[in-house]
């Protein structure tokens, strides 16, 4: 049970590793300073929200 936690760990910090690693990819130039808001990035978002509630039900159902 106690490998289990730790590869659910290293598993999650590899996750968040790739999150980091998109949101740095999709950095705009330095000229680009207004904001605006990307559906396509909010949809991303809100799937990665729910894809990472489902890891840990799945996780905590065992």
């Amino acid at each position: 049970m106690a490998t289990l936690k730790v590869y659910m760990m290293l598993f999650t910090a590899f996750f968040f590793s790739g999150l980091m690693q998109l949101s740095m990819a999709q950095e705009k130039p330095a000229a680009a300073t207004a904001r605006v808001v990307d559906a396509t990035a909010i949809d991303q978002a809100v799937a990665y929200v729910l894809m990472f509630a489902a890891l840990f039900v799945t996780y905590f159902a065992h």
